[in-house]
């Protein structure tokens, strides 16, 4: 359980390089330094779906490497094969949640044929067909080795942090979704955060609020360029997408459509599970950057930075906590 005066589930959502880790990074530290009064949050635990991104596309390198045809992506420029795998990307979430939150389960194995597993439930769940379940076991334990290390990396990222208790603490989930350039509202699935809000679990979208980091697709298109280091392309804070992707998955976003068709002000409605969710949702308007220098060493951080970054987080957070407080009073 959390406290009454902090967030229990802040679902931090943008398009890609908006400012999403920076944002986190930088509610977490401040809420360190000035207590959770800040900004309606606890010491946090994150979850993220880039981590399964990257693992889908280290298999298909994998395969390659043995002889064999990608199953995710068909080229390291090009987005997935089938759009399905948007949705499984929050299934495989949605297990971490669900490990995350109940300290009574084992941390999940470092190994890659438990992943593996795991990618196929998911998939089944998304109507999408396995990719492991029939291939054969010999070629299944060679790639199995050969992500290893990406498993171990995996792994660590989202549990080694894992709390015995949630108690006082915030649970992160951060992640991006888009739809083609040019499109229009509604957006169809896969895509959109109305498809993609709609895979998560009831547990979590009913404690959730949204803090959508706000800029336009041509700035999230920079920023990807600028955040990009190849020689780290699994770190969340350093990946970048490929241009094709940032065209045909995340050239625009469904996020203001939502909140304008919401019947409640100042949240989203969202139809998943049989029942209609209602979810705080508050922007932080980063269409002029306020976010990339969190990236540095924070003894370098520019008091005017901070504070310009500090009064648009205060503003949107009280907004949101104004609104999840509104809903469950």
């Amino acid at each position: 359980m959390s406290t009454p005066d902090v967030l229990p589930t802040l679902l931090l959502l943008a398009l890609p390089a908006s400012g999403k880790s920076e944002a986190r990074r930088f509610l977490l530290q401040r809420a360190r330094e000035f207590g959770t009064d800040a900004y309606h949050i606890g010491d946090t635990i994150q979850l993220d779906d880039f981590p399964y991104v990257h693992f889908m596309r280290v298999i298909d390198e994998g395969l390659e490497a043995l002889g064999q045809p990608r199953r995710f992506y068909p080229n390291v420029d090009e987005g997935f094969l089938d759009g399905r795998d948007w949705g499984t990307l929050l299934r495989l979430v949605n297990d971490d949640h669900v490990v995350v939150t109940d300290s009574s389960l084992p941390t999940p194995v470092i190994s890659a044929l438990p992943l593996f597993e795991r990618i196929d439930r998911a998939r089944q769940q998304v109507g999408a067909p396995t990719v492991f379940e029939d291939m054969d076991p010999a070629l299944k334990n060679a790639l199995a080795d050969r992500l290893q290390g990406e498993a171990e990396r995996l792994v660590t990222e989202q549990f080694s942090e894992r709390p015995q208790s949630l108690a006082g603490r915030t649970l992160v989930i951060e992640f991006a979704r888009g739809g083609p350039e040019g499109a229009t509202m509604p957006l169809a699935p896969p895509h959109g955060y109305r498809y993609a809000l709609a895979q998560l679990r009831p547990e979590i979208l009913e404690q959730a609020a949204i803090l959508y980091i706000w800029v336009t697709p041509e700035e999230s298109r920079r920023k990807n360029l600028a955040r990009a280091d190849p020689d780290d392309p699994g770190s969340i804070l350093h990946h970048s997408a490929p241009e094709s992707v940032m065209r045909n998955d995340y050239g625009c976003c469904d996020m203001d459509w939502l909140i304008q068709q919401s019947e409640v002000p100042n949240t989203l409605q969202i139809e998943a599970h049989g029942r209609t969710f209602t979810i705080p949702v508050a922007r932080l308007d980063n269409r002029v950057d306020l976010t990339t220098f969190v990236r540095d060493d924070i003894e370098t951080w520019d008091p005017k930075a901070v504070a310009a970054l500090d009064a648009g987080v205060t503003d949107a957070m009280g907004r949101l906590w104004s609104a999840w407080t509104a809903l469950h009073a």
